[in-house]
């Protein structure tokens, strides 16, 4: 019996993902570079490590990173000035609750970042717990996050279910033995998710009660 719902933050809850990635394409195509998407989507889910390595690649290894990084916050700024809530998230998160289900934010991104935007969104007070990357060793893909959160809610693997937009995301829950539904963003959805245990377009295309019973059967 799923106790448990448990989602990662940038590019489900909220899209930072594809604004990130519209900022540093903006950002690239000043010095000359284009940067293609694929490449970006490695990111998603964890850290920066493979961008900067092909901004090097690009540009050169004495290459100003934390220039490019000022660049591209201000144009992610002017983009994001008044964030929304993906399609059903909300629902979700209510559904959940008349469920009798504990709900979590397993993040790599830092708590003050998910904080800030959980509360611009109206949405912090839904969630029991939040595990961000200060919180853990090792970000996604490796499982710590989402074993913190279990531990933390005193809940079995088998006793929850991950929604995730990424491919490192996928990769963590798999680690951590939890079934994962995958909500992919524009930035992610080309990405190989073969082996999630469903996949949606929005969390509006099926209720949460809906995707439970598919998963439980699984």
């Amino acid at each position: 019996m799923i106790k448990a719902v448990i989602f990662d933050f940038d590019g489900l809850i909220v899209d930072t993902e594809t604004t990130w990635f519209e900022a540093y394409k903006e950002v690239m195509k000043i010095y000359g570079v284009d940067l293609p998407l694929a490449r970006f989507a490695k990111c998603v889910g964890s850290d920066d490590g493979p961008l900067y390595e092909f901004v090097r690649q690009q540009l050169g290894e004495n290459v100003d990173i934390e220039e490019i990084e000022a660049k591209a916050a201000n144009f992610y700024q002017i983009k994001m000035k008044t964030p929304k809530a993906r399609e059903g998230v909300k629902d979700y998160l209510e559904e959940a609750k008349q469920l009798g289900c504990q709900t979590a934010i397993a993040s790599s991104s830092s708590k003050e970042w998910v904080i800030y935007y959980l509360t611009k969104l109206g949405l912090l007070s839904y969630f029991d717990v939040i595990v961000t990357k200060e919180d853990v060793e090792k970000i996604k893909p490796a499982p710590d996050l989402y074993q913190k959160v279990l531990a933390t809610l005193n809940v079995h693997p088998n006793e929850s279910v991950v929604f995730e937009d990424s491919l490192n995301g996928l990769l963590a829950a798999l680690a951590a033995g939890v079934k994962c539904v995958i909500v992919p963003n524009p930035v992610t959805q080309f990405l190989p998710f073969e082996k999630c245990n469903l996949r949606l377009n929005s969390m509006a295309e099926k209720r949460l009660a809906d995707v439970i019973e598919l998963i439980e059967g699984t």
